[in-house]
């Protein structure tokens, strides 16, 4: 004769399955729901127990938030030039974004420079950007004597090359006007920095060089010197704007196989570092917006336009 279960005596096994197993699903489902998910805080996971008491308790823990990484933005002068099929081949064998500060006189200097222009115009996940129709034949105190020269110049580049780009680098120059951040390095060129602005242009300098030996053309740091470098600008917060770093390279001084492999060496530690990202130069904070409020701009227009 089967004895009968005394309340002071367990509950088969089956009584799990029966009344906690539908419960917790309906918790997880609710706990799933769109609308739940849109309410923080969020949780990792939702633990369920069996108290002594038969009583089901429910811990939630509280998923712990993702910290912001710091942009990193490389980008690479005076393309397309020796050097300039070496970078994007590396970069795109590494997948990360770079942007490329486009000469436009190098572009139609010959067939081959012209030939790694059209390489640059397919090539996915890269950007490029204004660095003036002539480099200033390199002397730049003359060229920023006339600011409307100045203007003349990026011009010719932005309407022959890159007509939807308004982000440009001044030569020879580490200046800075991108909306209410304004930096010139050298007082002579402030007026022209000024007018560049005003002509609609954004301009971009830089944090931190790659530098390279003007006359080898090898670069002076290795990859490991530069990461160390980047690390203790960020530490001692010297970029423009906080936990966002513009880093500057050139294409020449990546001709040779042994300065590429440094170039290949800095990206692949880079990516191993959990603290960083690379990204374009369009995501640099308040780079376009400029050209946001134009198109809003422009909407409105439109809108009334249709009343």
């Amino acid at each position: 004769m089967q004895t009968p279960v005394t309340p002071d005596e367990p509950e088969p096994s089956g009584y799990l399955t029966q009344y906690t197993l539908p419960l917790v699903l309906s918790i997880y489902l609710v706990a799933c729901r769109p609308e739940a998910q849109e309410n923080k805080p969020t949780f990792d996971a939702i633990e369920c127990r069996l108290a002594p008491t038969k009583s089901i308790i429910v811990t939630a823990r509280p998923k712990k938030p993702v910290k912001q990484k710091k942009k990193i933005y490389l980008t690479f002068d005076d393309g397309p030039n020796r050097g300039t099929k070496n970078v994007l081949d590396i970069v795109q064998q590494e997948n990360v974004p770079v942007t490329f500060f486009i000469v436009g006189e190098h572009v139609f200097a010959s067939a081959g420079q012209a030939a790694v222009w059209d390489s640059l115009k397919m090539a996915k996940n890269i950007e490029l950007c204004n660095h003036s129709y002539t480099h200033a034949h390199n002397r730049y105190d003359k060229f920023y004597e006339e600011p409307v020269n100045v203007v003349k110049d990026m011009e010719r580049t932005k309407d022959s090359l890159l007509p939807d780009n308004n982000i440009v680098r001044a030569p020879g120059r580490n200046s800075w006007r991108i909306d209410s951040l304004h930096y010139t390095d050298i007082r002579k060129s402030k007026a022209a920095m000024d007018s560049l602005q005003k002509a609609g242009f954004v301009v971009m300098g830089w944090d931190l060089e790659w530098h390279f030996d003007p006359k080898t053309y090898a670069v002076k740091n290795t990859a490991d010197e530069l990461l160390t470098q980047i690390d203790s600008v960020f530490t001692h917060k010297r970029t423009k704007k906080p936990d966002n770093l513009v880093l500057l390279a050139h294409d020449q001084a990546y001709r040779s196989s042994s300065d590429s492999l440094q170039l290949r060496d800095f990206i692949q530690k880079l990516k191993k570092k959990d603290e960083y990202e690379l990204s374009l130069v369009s995501n640099y904070p308040d780079a376009l917006k400029k050209r946001t409020d134009t198109l809003k701009t422009k909407e409105v227009r439109q809108g009334l336009d249709s009343l």
